[in-house]
């Protein structure tokens, strides 16, 4: 299927730069802290922007740098002002903007007044937290109590990577911090969270991932082999892999392509992934063509095309609660899903994951109609080699099922046991002949 510009996009990764913003950091002299300078933005050139794209509602966060003072309030001053612009932008234009906002850390007790005074009084919708403040990790325990509130609140909360302290200033003139430290930023944030079990302890926050994953891909496999290692050895503490991993969703801002999704795949589900911008830090022009490009991958790839509509704004819809529009139908209603899932188990967990999905498939097509098949099997000769059928009567019914409690249940549980994850979608030589061979 080929998506036109007329879809629907919700775009959770765009930046407000105001004036108020600007003054503070040219005050403080750090303009130029993260390496680059700050580009240009009006609400109606985003707007145009979006309007040409196909872009329907944008989320909007500050940017870094964070604005930092030695002076008690005057960050969390100009926080406060940022916040109140980017709700006054939401207000004016009904429907086109959604805001996370940020919080004046490494300073906690205002921070955590700042979050209700947003969330309460200037109704955002989420939150923005850097990967660090000042030296101060996500991860960190002197943000317990932020991370209590924002768990009672069910926040969703976008990171963003700043520069790191201290860093090389020699290197940082040679690779800017956006070519590469970004995204080893992002992963030394979350791994953090990880190890101290945030996401375990707190697991009604929804945490965005920038940048496609960053490293995330390749950091969680690695994690996941050194941790009975590293605990073994009172370095680390218990990991609720499945709570810590359920909790991330991922964007796609940045360097996006059908390959960078596979790879998001093999560490989360396509319910979890997200289409993001970085608008205007990348010219519009050239985000137009990268949406383009986005469209037409999703609709040629035989394994990623029914994930488009989730991708491009059902997964966001669903994650911010706005009510979705009409949505296209990436296959016709009567058209049959088929796909075969490669996976590797981890060998301590092999008999508990085949449980959780000898009981995932009895129960799916049980309960669920449009369930044709869920049939898990094991190879002979390597009995970590896992391949289950999946056969759905619609597009639809593979949505609905991936919703469902049983589901969310087997993904939450089987998480920590999975090593790697191919998604194979296949194609029936016969049609006609599916629903006689499988007739409920």
């Amino acid at each position: 299927m080929a998506w036109s510009k007329a879809q629907t996009v919700v775009d959770v990764h765009s930046h407000i730069i105001t004036s108020s913003y600007r003054t503070m950091l040219k005050a403080h002299g750090t303009e130029m802290e993260e390496g680059f300078p700050l580009p240009k933005w009006e609400a109606e050139r985003q707007l145009a922007f979006m309007d040409k794209a196909g872009i329907k509602t944008a989320v909007l966060t500050m940017s870094a740098p964070q604005p930092y003072s030695e002076k008690a309030g005057e960050a969390a001053a100009c926080i406060r002002k940022v916040n109140e612009e980017a709700a006054a932008v939401k207000a004016a234009h009904p429907g086109r903007f959604l805001f996370c906002a940020a919080l004046p850390l490494p300073d906690v007790a205002s921070a955590l007044r700042e979050v209700a005074y947003a969330m309460d009084t200037l109704h955002a919708d989420g939150i923005k937290l850097a990967t660090n403040n000042r030296g101060q990790y996500l991860g960190d325990p002197a943000l317990e109590p932020l991370m209590a509130e924002l768990n009672r609140r069910e926040a969703v909360v976008i990171l963003h990577p700043h520069r790191p302290l201290p860093y090389s200033e020699a290197l940082m003139k040679g690779l800017p911090l956006a070519m590469q430290e970004y995204l080893g930023e992002t992963t030394r944030a979350v791994a953090n969270m990880i190890v101290h079990n945030v996401m375990g302890r707190y697991p009604a926050i929804k945490f965005v991932v920038p940048h496609c994953g960053a490293y995330m891909p390749i950091a969680i496999p690695r994690m996941k082999s050194l941790a009975g290692v590293m605990q073994a050895g009172g370095l680390i503490g218990e990991i609720d892999w499945e709570k810590s991993l359920g909790s991330l969703y991922y964007d796609l801002a940045g360097s996006h392509s059908a390959e960078a999704v596979r790879e998001l795949l093999t560490i989360t589900t396509p319910d979890h992934i997200l289409y993001g911008s970085d608008y205007p830090y990348v010219a519009a022009d050239v985000l137009e063509k990268s949406l383009q490009r986005m469209r037409q991958y999703l609709s040629e790839s035989t394994s990623l095309a029914r994930y488009g509509e989730m991708f491009l704004h059902g997964n966001a819809e669903r994650l911010f609660k706005l009510s979705p529009g009409a949505q296209p139908k990436a296959v016709a209603a009567d058209s049959m899903l088929i796909r075969l899932s490669e996976i590797e188990v981890y060998p301590e967990y092999v008999e508990e994951y085949l449980k959780y999905s000898a009981t995932v498939g009895r129960e799916s097509v049980e309960k669920e109609p449009g369930v044709i098949c869920i049939f898990p099997m094991q190879e002979q000769e390597d009995r970590c080699q896992i391949r289950i059928v999946e056969i759905y009567r619609s597009q639809e019914a593979y949505k609905k099922h991936i919703a469902s409690k049983h589901f969310q249940h087997y993904k939450q549980g089987t998480l920590k046991m999975v090593k790697s994850l191919k998604l194979v979608d296949m194609h029936s030589l016969d049609p006609e002949a599916m629903p006689l061979i499988f007739n409920k």
